[in-house]
């Protein structure tokens, strides 16, 4: 049986539908006919990125993956490890890792879902681009079957279930209370569900995001304040908090910039928290950090 499926080339970036064999379902896992998958446009966008940049380019991108490769010729030799860097650049990608769809086919093992569960499913390598993902039982979750005053949760609404629970960690890891302010920092899609997650937890939310449109959508979502730059940033922190600072920031922007981490240990009050959910630079700069009292999270994802 075959299927289409969304892969892209790691070598020269080109991102094609294919024919590929249906995927067999594995010990633990089950099978899922995709009714909605999601595009998670920083995270996909930094891959194809990545996959569009010549050989150099990706070795100054990535100069843990130049590591690796040394340390596998000093092991291995380098004629050896030309031919599986040369092998692996070939490889086609499978993109997406949040989606959601219909049961097809349960491992005896597995005794939580039924064929024709309904299910939100999640993973890098699992919940993919494509009509057929094998997904680990871990990684699926079902879609309640009853919503109280609206319809039935519907395929494209559950497969935000991954990017929702990204946020989710990130708000978990902050320890937030009621009344408390947070700092957002990056309005893509995970920073708008942190500000929805996060005003529904009785929380005072102001973000942050260099592009206005998002700034206007964070506010129709219930943020109580937006900034388009770091300066604008620390009005609205100052003003909102009486000088003292936010409770917790979250980064939830994708750049290698240090600028957010600095930028949060800023707007951070005494003792505040900061919780790195996107990618972003890390170095954190000592003397702030150090004269608050900051405790630093790293987000796992979900």
């Amino acid at each position: 049986v075959s299927m289409k499926q969304l892969l892209q080339n790691v070598s020269n970036g080109r991102a094609v539908v294919l024919d590929v064999p249906a995927p067999q379902c594995g010990r633990g896992e089950i099978l899922v006919r995709v009714g909605a998958s999601l595009v998670s446009a920083g995270t996909e966008r930094m891959v194809i990125e990545f996959a569009e940049k010549n050989i150099f380019e990706k070795a100054l991108a990535r100069p843990d993956l130049v590591r690796q490769v040394l340390n596998k010729a000093t092991r291995e030799g380098v004629l050896s490890t030309i031919q599986a860097v040369r092998q692996r650049l070939n490889t086609e990608l499978a993109l997406g890792y949040s989606n959601a769809g219909e049961v097809i086919e349960v491992d005896q093992g597995v005794t939580e879902f039924q064929v024709g569960d309904r299910v939100a499913c999640a993973g890098g390598g699992y919940a993919a681009h494509a009509e057929i993902v094998r997904i680990p039982r871990n990684l699926a979750a079902k879609i309640p079957s009853v919503r109280s005053l609206r319809p039935e949760i519907d395929f494209e609404e559950a497969a935000f279930t991954t990017v929702g629970s990204i946020g989710l960690q990130g708000l978990r890891l902050a320890h937030l209370e009621l009344g408390e302010t947070v700092a957002v920092i990056g309005l893509g899609l995970i920073g708008l569900l942190v500000i929805q997650l996060a005003r529904a937890g009785g929380c005072t939310v102001i973000g942050m995001d260099i592009e206005e449109r998002r700034c206007r959508l964070a506010e129709q979502l219930g943020c109580n304040a937006t900034a388009t730059d770091a300066q604008r940033m620390r009005a609205a922190i100052a003003a909102g908090t009486e000088g003292k600072g936010a409770d917790a920031v979250l980064i939830t922007a994708a750049t290698n910039s240090n600028a957010p981490v600095e930028l949060a240990g800023e707007i951070a009050r005494d003792r505040g928290r900061i919780i790195a959910v996107g990618a972003v630079g890390l170095q954190i700069p000592r003397k702030t950090y150090y004269e608050k009292e900051l405790s630093v999270y790293i987000s796992r994802s979900y």
